[in-house]
């Protein structure tokens, strides 16, 4: 086992492990992201390792989103180049990646949180958690749901979660068809490990090249995509009630927003 401040990394039989690690919230920043990129990248590269797992080390929490307090104090360019390497880079690690990755979600996942989540390949989460997309109540976007969620659940189903901001329970989002499946606590790690077993007992060669194929099946004009929303989202950050959205989250009061 190897561990940096924020990730933890572990190869168990022939599945890496990579447990985000950064109290309370797992907020993400960019040694963060740096972080789990080279877990990533260091679990495709080991001829050992078949699949992967990302979770979290924390107990009763996965990931509170972006650390907002970084975004707050950097400026536009800051904001662009960070969001570029959240959302790109990690659907390019993701894209790129020889391996099935399955995600645990021991906790309440929230915007970037989610956006980690959607961009493996399964998702299993607790079925005594909640999951959402708040950032519209602090003045920001989800930029890359924007894309993925209407065409998981419709149009309609996504605008509701998206513009309305209320979490929803795992037992909802199973229904939904955001996450595979929902199990107890007690067994999430052990039922995330098994089906990163089963994916490992494939062929490795016929698995990379398969995922490769239904990546670049499924991947259209996504990127794209995505890269738009993030222009929106920079622009979003520059606006006076984006300002005050973070700034009022991080004082914990409720936002006054412009006429």
């Amino acid at each position: 086992m190897s561990s940096s401040e924020r990730v933890i990394y572990e190869v168990k039989g022939r599945v890496a492990m990579i447990a985000m690690n950064r109290a309370p919230v797992n907020a993400i920043d960019h040694a963060m992201i740096d972080a789990i990129h080279g877990a990533m990248r260091r679990a495709d590269a080991d001829k050992a390792v078949r699949a992967v797992v990302l979770t979290s080390a924390l107990d009763g929490m996965f990931c509170g989103g972006m650390d907002l307090k970084m975004v707050a104090a950097g400026d536009a360019m800051d904001l662009r180049h960070f969001v570029t390497k959240f959302y790109i880079g990690t659907m390019n690690i993701q894209y790129e990646m020889t391996k099935p990755t399955v995600v645990a979600i021991n906790g309440p996942a929230r915007g970037a949180g989610m956006t980690l989540a959607i961009t493996s390949d399964v998702i299993l989460a607790a079925d005594d958690i909640d999951l959402g997309y708040p950032e519209i109540d602090v003045g920001v976007i989800p930029a890359i749901h924007y894309v993925h969620l209407p065409r998981q659940i419709s149009r309609h189903k996504a605008f509701d979660l998206l513009f309305g901001g209320k979490p929803i329970s795992a037992a909802q989002a199973v229904g939904l068809g955001i996450i595979n499946d929902a199990v107890p606590r007690t067994e999430l790690l052990d039922t995330a490990m098994a089906k990163a077993e089963m994916f490992a007992e494939k062929s490795p060669a016929i698995m990379a090249l398969g995922r490769q194929s239904f990546m670049r099946a499924n991947d259209m004009d996504y990127r794209r995509n995505v890269e738009n929303q993030i222009e929106t989202l920079c622009n979003i950050f520059n606006t006076l009630d984006g300002r005050e959205g973070l700034q009022a989250f991080l004082e914990k009061r409720r936002p006054v927003w412009s006429e």
